[in-house]
């Protein structure tokens, strides 16, 4: 069937048909050199501007509520989060070495067309998360115009009880959510630039804010010296979920990191500014939003963990010039780290993602729009008012997420050495490396699933469901638990069915050139002897991009 050209994600795939037009398109392909533009400050400027939003701010308070002290919840944090980096270097490494995407990568491991289910998973929590975090930077918008025009907040409601909004706040989401899509139009990789703006503005709104609070309470208020309540294996739990808190928070970026890495001018410029970036950058914002959350019990005799919550506070008590400025600037960097967020950890990830599963009609431009669009549909503002366990559903689904992080880092370090076969990768022939079973590989799915079944006790308890104690404590290792088992199993079923283009010593050669019909890819003596390879490319192997 014939379509209109505009249809086509770009010119070169009008062509393709078949297997071929689910795998190729212009941003699918290997990134060439002209467009591996992010270097090591980038990448610190990327994970330092991620750090700074309301959810890491936030996150701290939700473990000392356990009942830990202020500073064992801030040492889960940079626990967390330390562990949280080194996943991300070992999925992000993937992406720097050979320049592809996450939905390109899991093809080696779940197979041509058995990797667009933890494909379709990613992209189906970008677009719910989109819509929430949009919906948060909508609330910042409402600030923003209630410190120009403070009778906005007087504005008559003209939405129903039963919609879970009101008129002010459906304005601020929209305004919001019409800006971000001006961000989504760029390339991902000039949105860098986006990053290293919000790097330098949002810390020096969050250190005015916590010096703001701090002057106000005179002092650092009574959060920072109540003791810990729990003792014997409650601490201990309590511990283990604080520490898996962080991570589940993290693991769809953990997931989809080589989204950003194949931009990398080299493997070398993602390991340290990553490695170290991240648990420094989120251990400091979550050290901020525990004191200015103790302070504000001092303030106003609550303590609003919120900053959002706190900054109406303000408003609603003071309306002198100096307040609805400062509360004008700090809610404009937290709107720009709402925005870096969402289109970082969301819009992008689902661009990448839902382009895999349509790439003849799908770019990541056009994927992205797709996510706002979605991410509007699903009415964030109701889920959001009416289910008190949301957030706790969405940070469980790192359950789900996992085992594809399990099964894609064994296939990579351990079962492949390193080294993946770039021309399979995108050919639809029978006589791929991963083309397997009808193009899936069937021991990623077995321990995918294995992987999700040991957790899935604890995951029903966490929507909701009554489980026992042991299963309840045992969910607090889920991410653990299902990266471990379904490694093992993985690694497991390949030893005794071994897959193709696997290499018998460490490769990982990392492509500094361009793909052209003159590359060497790799020697015959290197694999293992179940696969067959041509050692030199000819016109007739290389991809048509």
């Amino acid at each position: 069937m014939k379509f209109p050209a505009w249809l086509y994600a770009d010119h070169s795939v009008q062509h393709l048909s078949g297997r071929e037009a689910f795998l190729k398109n212009e941003d699918l392909k290997p990134v060439e050199q002209q467009r591996r533009l992010w270097g090591s400050w980038n990448f610190v400027a990327f994970w330092l501007a991620d750090s700074i939003n309301i959810n890491t701010w936030m996150i701290i308070s939700s473990i000392v509520m356990t009942g830990l002290s202020w500073w064992e919840a801030w040492l889960c944090t940079w626990i967390g989060y330390s562990v949280t980096a080194v996943f991300v270097c070992l999925s992000g490494h993937i992406g720097a070495t050979y320049h592809i995407s996450f939905p390109v990568v899991s093809r080696s491991s779940f197979g041509l067309f058995g990797s667009l289910w933890p494909v379709l998973n990613r992209s189906f929590m970008a677009c719910v998360w989109y819509g929430v975090q949009a919906w948060l930077g909508g609330q910042c918008i409402v600030l923003m115009i209630r410190s120009i025009y403070p009778s906005y907040e007087a504005l008559p409601n003209t939405f129903s009880i039963s919609s879970g909004t009101n008129t002010k706040d459906f304005i601020g989401f929209i305004i919001f959510w019409s800006l971000s899509l001006i961000a989504i139009w760029f390339p991902v990789q000039k949105i860098r630039i986006l990053f290293t703006v919000k790097s330098i503005i949002v810390p020096i709104a969050a250190f005015i804010f916590f010096v703001w609070t701090l002057v106000k309470a005179k002092g650092l208020g009574p959060v920072v010296h109540q003791p810990g309540t729990l003792h014997g294996s409650s601490h201990f739990w309590a511990w283990m979920g604080g520490i898996m808190s962080c991570i589940s928070n993290f693991v769809t970026l953990i997931v989809n990191n080589p989204d950003y890495t194949r931009f990398a001018t080299r493997p070398s410029d993602v390991l340290w500014p990553q490695l170290l970036t991240i648990p420094i950058g989120f251990g400091i914002t979550c050290f901020v939003g525990i004191i200015v959350g103790s302070s504000s019990k001092v303030i106003f005799g609550e303590a609003l963990w919120n900053p959002l919550d706190l900054l109406s506070k303000f408003l609603d008590t003071n309306l002198s010039a100096g307040t609805r400025t400062g509360v004008f600037f700090i809610a404009f960097a937290f709107a720009l780290a709402q925005l870096g967020v969402n289109i970082a950890a969301n819009s992008v990830s689902a661009g990448s993602d839902l382009t895999a599963l349509l790439p003849k009609f799908l770019n990541i431009r056009r994927s992205g729009y797709i996510c706002a669009l979605v991410g509007l549909a699903i009415c964030p503002w109701k889920l959001l008012s009416n289910s008190s366990t949301f957030t706790t559903y969405l940070s469980a689904y790192s359950t789900f997420l996992s085992s594809v992080v399990g099964v894609m880092i064994a296939d990579y370090y351990v079962v492949r050495k390193g080294y993946l076969a770039i021309e399979d990768l995108y050919s639809g022939s029978k006589d791929s490396a991963y083309y397997f079973t009808l193009g899936i590989n069937w021991r990623a799915y077995v321990a995918y699933f294995v992987g999700i079944l040991i957790n899935m006790g604890g995951f029903a308890g966490a929507i909701g469901a009554r489980v026992s104690n042991a299963v309840h404590n045992m969910y607090h290792l889920n991410f653990y638990l299902g990266f471990l088992l379904s490694f093992f199993v993985y690694y497991g079923l390949c030893k005794l069915c071994p897959v193709p283009a696997c290499g018998k010593t460490w490769h990982d050669k990392s492509i500094d050139h361009d793909i052209t019909p003159d590359c060497v890819m790799i020697e015959k003596n290197e694999l293992t002897n179940n696969q067959t390879v041509v050692e030199e490319n000819t016109i007739d192997d290389i991809l048509y991009f």
